[in-house]
């Protein structure tokens, strides 16, 4: 074989390095927030936007892996634990829900390089280890201590993404009703909120059936409960 030949076919190992990356991505991508499947609360039960504060008491700082350790190891959400609980207890939530949500969210490298080059394909793509698309993003940071900051920081930043997930459940758990007539708790409704929207979760919870994809990720909350828990010290 010539050397021109091997030359042109060394050209192409990353193109197909780069293409089996995205189609990963790509097949995991409609698991997160944004269920298509799931039903459409009507007009007369459009939720009220859950109050948001126009000043929040910070948490303690808490030190993250630096960018470059982001970007080259492994990625698993117990490592995060500290912050998740950290940001828990400043916004309110459980902190084994929220570990669970990004255990959920783990379906898809999360390299800030990857999640940049894929968003170049699909703008409304979500980023950072929480998976939040842009519009959640500056909705739940205003009035918040990182209301200064930009959805563009999430993948390099991951205690910022654990923190805009947390007060994104703390919304969504001011959003619920007092009581529900659906077989489902509290945490399970936060998360399917989480994964379809407010008005969906409010549906869900007047009794409303779940998608595929939302009952699928309910399915998943449940089967990454017990290794949250024990992540987060609330076995």
């Amino acid at each position: 074989m010539s050397d021109a030949r091997v030359s042109k076919r060394r050209r192409w190992i990353p193109v197909v390095v780069l293409a089996l990356a995205l189609y990963v991505i790509v097949r995991a991508a409609t698991a997160s927030q944004g269920d298509s499947s799931a039903p459409t609360p009507p007009p007369t039960a459009t939720p009220t936007p859950a109050p948001t504060p126009s000043a929040q008491t910070s948490a303690p700082s808490v030190s993250a892996p630096s960018p470059s350790e982001v970007s080259s190891s492994p990625y698993d959400p117990a490592d995060y634990a500290s912050q998740v609980r950290s940001r828990a207890r400043q916004t309110g939530v459980s902190a084994r829900l929220l570990m669970a949500i990004l255990y959920n969210e783990a379906y898809k490298p999360h390299v800030p390089s990857l999640e940049r080059a894929w968003q170049k394909y699909k703008p409304d793509a979500a980023f950072g280890i929480a998976n939040m698309h842009r519009a959640t993003f500056d909705e739940v940071k205003k009035g918040r201590d990182f209301a200064d900051r930009s959805w563009a920081e999430l993948p390099d930043d991951r205690d910022l993404a654990i923190e805009a997930a947390a007060w994104y459940l703390h919304d969504l758990a001011a959003a619920l009703p007092a009581g529900w007539s659906a077989p489902y708790t509290e945490d399970e409704l936060l998360a399917l909120g989480y994964n379809t929207g407010a008005g969906n979760m409010l549906a869900f919870a007047r009794g409303a059936t779940p998608g595929s994809q939302a009952r699928s990720y309910l399915d998943k909350l449940r089967a990454n409960w017990k290794k949250a828990g024990s992540a987060v010290g609330e076995n």
